[in-house]
């Protein structure tokens, strides 16, 4: 008989009572290193617990459900084949007994509060400098919830500096870089491309040189065994704390052992990348795995799930949105007419881009035209602009004032569609679309209704400001009731504004130009504004829109109605 060794559970990165939701063997199979023996799933993550050894599997302490904590025996196992050494054990983070006598792991340092000196840095520390991990968070991103990683632009052992962006963030309204706030070596990355993260999210562990006196190095430095140096139990919990990453990563879960069976059951691949596929729609027997043994990962689900779409927008599908009977757009080699060149659509084109597709497709449009007088609007503007030249006022502000008032007139159109009710908004936020190097995006002002027009002016300055950096927050994109489109600065009439769904209704405001009227007897010259108003048929109808904009362009020529 060979040697009986112990397995249990792994630092799991200090979570409590994981439900064990999948067991992948079965007493009796053999087990190679690596081999994953069951699942286990927290409130933040499911993880799958592998080998550390190879073997015979002779008794299973756990079932279905069960809650264990790190450190708990989970199986035994007999052999003594490769990996199953206690050195090989403790190198996979697995604590393994020959005596079948479990040890308790050490509590593991908090990193963030661990001031060391790691084993082999790469950075070179001066005899007054000592070397600390610090942790990083996701900061301060306007409230937004499980933003997705859609690019990591750093690897564990680089060194890094101050701001130096570590991951990309995108939200349903835009993409946020998140820096470094401290410069020094990545020792851990806490992250994965397509992992939903929120404020306060661990990112990556950091390590860092500080300053210090030499005497203040020389007395935190007390003599120790070498055995249980500060220096050695923290490499130790840096070393738990990477293996605990890559458990978290999505690898396939041998399922030969469950007791499970559907069309996929001989698929290898674990929960979460089961999850991810039933989310999608996807059937998991058709995809090819490119992991260990064959095993499904993540990467492999979205390749496939590309192919599909690649397939479809080939045979025009994806061209008319799935919708039958249109014939498909023309693929066409545009390099045989002349020079061509190829360029990637930027990420808030392509988020933009989909929304405006959709509404434009779901919603029935129908836009009302208007032409407002604003002669003396223009004039009483000039007139603001001198008394305060250092807080001009653009005509967007008094637009966004006179908005407000035909919405508290005609609350429909401040509203939103929910199922088979309207729901009228007793809250007045203003979007007002931006151009960008990158695209447009529409800022919000938020209780337009509270705010007089300077305050109004140096707000809407702010927020374009941020806008063309690309500092915007999704807060400050989201929650609007209505929104207005202006091409004023850049010329036009007319058009039709595509409504910016939940609202149900948006302005378009074209470039004033100077029109003779006939005031009585004589001929004189007015500044004339071109309105469109776009609005959704399924909330609104025709004499509606038609007396908003009236109402809009009377508030506009008298300025004064907007106080009523």
């Amino acid at each position: 008989m060979g040697k009986l060794s112990n397995v249990t559970v792994p630092d799991i990165g200090g979570a409590a009572g994981v439900e064990v939701i999948e067991i992948a063997v079965a007493l009796g199979d053999f087990i190679e290193v690596e081999d994953t023996l069951f699942t286990v799933e927290s409130d933040k993550a499911t993880m799958d617990i592998p080998s550390p050894l190879s073997g015979k599997l002779v008794e299973l302490k756990i079932s279905l459900g069960d809650k264990i904590d790190e450190g708990a025996l989970v199986a035994v196992i007999e052999g003594a084949g490769e990996g199953s050494s206690q050195e090989d054990a403790s190198e996979d983070n697995i604590a393994v007994n020959e005596d079948q006598q479990v040890e308790p792991e050490p509590d593991p340092l908090p990193i963030a509060e661990s001031n060391v000196e790691p084993a082999q840095p790469d950075i070179a520390v001066s005899p007054e400098a000592t070397v600390s991990l610090a942790e990083v968070f996701v900061p301060d991103i306007g409230g937004a919830a499980g933003v997705e990683v859609i690019e990591i632009s750093v690897a564990p052992g680089d060194q890094i500096l101050e701001d130096y962006s570590l991951i990309t963030v995108e939200s349903d309204k835009a993409s946020m870089e998140i820096p470094s706030p401290l410069a020094g070596k990545l020792v851990e990355l806490k992250v994965s491309l397509g992992d939903k993260l929120d404020e306060g999210s661990l990112i990556a562990v950091i390590e860092r040189v500080e300053s210090v006196s030499v005497a203040s190095v020389s007395e935190s430095e007390p003599s120790l065994p070498e055995s249980s140096t500060l220096a050695e139990s923290s490499q130790l919990s840096t070393e738990s704390e990477a293996e605990k990453v890559e458990i978290v990563a999505p690898v396939a879960a041998t399922n030969t052992g469950s007791a499970n069976s559907s069309d996929t059951s001989d698929v290898y691949a674990s929960p979460s990348v089961r999850r991810f596929a039933r989310e999608l729609g996807v059937s998991l027997g058709g995809i090819q795995g490119t992991g260990p043994r064959q095993r499904l990962t993540k990467e492999d689900v979205q390749n496939y799930v590309k192919a599909k779409m690649q397939s479809a927008a080939s045979s025009g599908a994806s061209d008319n949105s799935g919708l039958p009977g249109l014939m498909p757009c023309p693929k066409v080699d545009f390099s045989k007419f002349g020079e061509v060149e190829r360029q990637a659509l930027s990420r808030i084109r392509k988020i933009s881009g989909a929304a405006l597709h959709r509404n434009w497709v779901s919603i029935p449009h129908v836009t009302n035209h208007e032409d407002a007088d604003i002669t003396d609007l223009e004039a009483f503007r000039q007139q603001l602009n001198s008394e305060k030249p250092d807080n001009k006022v653009t005509l967007l502000a008094l637009l966004i004032k006179a908005c407000v008032a035909a919405l508290k007139q005609f609350p429909e159109v401040n509203a939103s569609l929910d199922g088979d009710d309207i729901v009228l908004k007793h809250y007045y936020h203003i979007g007002f679309a931006a151009d960008t190097s990158k695209g447009l995006v529409v800022p919000v002002v938020r209780d337009a209704d509270k705010k007089g027009v300077y305050e109004l002016a140096a707000e809407i300055r702010a927020l374009s400001a941020k806008a063309r950096e690309g500092k915007l927050k999704p807060d400050e994109m989201q929650g609007g009731s209505f929104s207005i489109s202006s091409l004023g600065g850049i010329g036009g009439t007319y058009f039709t504004p595509i409504i910016n769904a939940p609202e149900v209704a948006i302005l378009g405001v074209g470039k004033a130009r100077e029109q003779l009227q006939k005031q009585g007897d004589e001929i004189v010259s007015r500044l004339i504004l071109p309105l469109s108003l776009s609005w959704d048929h399924r909330a609104l109808d025709g004499a509606l829109s038609g007396k908003f904009n009236a109402f809009l362009a009377d508030a506009l020529a008298d300025f004064r109605r907007v106080l009523l």
